[in-house]
């Protein structure tokens, strides 16, 4: 039986919920994820220049479960703001890679906080030793975002094998480094069983 986990974390921006999403549940947020990848300011920042269908985004979260993969929506008080995902997961890596749905809610620390909660799912519970990143370039929220996680630069053929496009920029992070620079809030989040 597959075992789903939430994470929660009460911080100042409000209280945040990550859960591994079942069919039901991804279903009900389809439409909203759907909006926030077609928007004009972040399909480009995502890599993707198509319109997607709500039937696109929810093949992608069953390919991504499919291979091993983690998923999580992610709530603030309830209500859907973000998503995450840890994809390719094997032999103790995989890439990590997440989207602020609301234009409006982007710059304001929820995307740190959300790649905080899903990073220490992915240290503690999966028990990965690193994690990497492929991002575009333009994308410079997201790489503040990695950056304050610790994430370096790393342009070795081993990360550059984790890039989505040939002119992406790739990043690490090691398990041990992120637990060192974030012990505080790695006490404050609650990671759960569903």
């Amino acid at each position: 039986m597959l075992v789903r986990y939430q994470l929660t974390w009460s911080t100042p921006l409000g209280t945040l919920l990550a859960v591994e999403p079942d069919d039901d549940e991804l279903g009900r947020s389809a439409a909203l994820l759907t909006a926030a990848y077609n928007d004009p300011h972040n399909a480009p920042l995502l890599g993707h220049a198509e319109v997607l269908s709500e039937r696109d985004v929810v093949s992608h979260y069953r390919e991504v479960a499919r291979a091993g993969g983690h998923n999580f929506l992610v709530f603030r008080d309830g209500a859907l703001v973000a998503d995450a995902d840890l994809r390719r997961v094997a032999n103790g890596t995989a890439e990590f890679a997440f989207m602020v749905a609301q234009v409006s809610a982007q710059g304001q620390g929820l995307g740190t906080r959300l790649a905080m909660m899903v990073h220490a799912y992915a240290f503690q519970i999966l028990r990965l030793r690193r994690i990497y990143a492929s991002v575009i370039p333009a994308n410079t929220a997201s790489r503040r975002v990695f950056e304050k996680l610790g994430y370096v630069v790393d342009g070795s053929p081993i990360a550059r094998a984790w890039a989505d496009e040939p002119d992406d920029l790739t990043l690490r992070i090691e398990r041990a480094a992120f637990e060192r620079a974030h012990a505080t809030a790695l006490a404050e989040i609650q990671i759960a069983a569903r």
